[in-house]
């Protein structure tokens, strides 16, 4: 008969995207990382209910919290758990090594945005535009020098980079009080 650690294999990139297009999971795996050490069933269920439900967690009613509690407990910690993502014994959820990979597969952009590839691609159709007017002598180069132009086009990618960056670890699962 294979243990338990023997059943379980890395998932693949699909097996990835699964686990985490369900909010459950993904509300899951934000607890367990914002709280950093192993967390209860009752505690993980009660928090994910609150933000299921946009309530705090005091506003909880007992079958809110069961109703999420069995979900979590019969179909979503065993799913992730297989997955290798999570340790989980009936009480207890532990995060694995293999949960700090998947960053890489949530890049998370907020409603009131627009995704950071079209935004770079805006920026080099400006960078181009300003590019190519220099060359053709039709931006008048008197008042600010070439160099300078092209300074501006670097100094939009750089200051652009370091919002993406900074952005991007504010918004990771685990980082802020409510998931993203």
């Amino acid at each position: 008969m294979a243990t338990q650690a023997e059943t379980r294999s890395d998932p693949s990139q699909g097996e990835i995207f699964d686990l985490l297009s369900n909010q459950r999971r993904r509300y899951a795996i934000h607890y367990c990382k914002r709280e950093g050490d192993p967390v209860t069933l009752g505690d993980l269920a009660e928090h994910v209910a609150a933000w299921e439900l946009d309530k705090e967690v005091d506003e909880i009613t007992s079958a809110e919290r069961k109703r999420v509690y069995t979900s979590l407990q019969q179909t979503h910690l065993p799913t992730l758990e297989r997955a290798n993502i999570i340790e989980f014994d009936n009480r207890t959820i532990e995060l694995t090594d293999e949960a700090a990979e998947l960053e890489v597969y949530l890049d998370i952009v907020p409603g009131d945005s627009i995704p950071w590839g079209v935004y770079y691609l805006g920026l080099t159709v400006i960078g181009s535009v300003v590019i190519g007017g220099l060359w053709l002598e039709v931006i008048p180069t008197e008042a600010v020098p070439e160099l300078g132009w092209a300074t501006l086009v670097f100094a939009l990618f750089a200051v652009s980079a370091v919002v993406h960056v900074v952005q991007n670890r504010r918004m990771r699962l685990g980082e802020m009080e409510k998931p993203p």
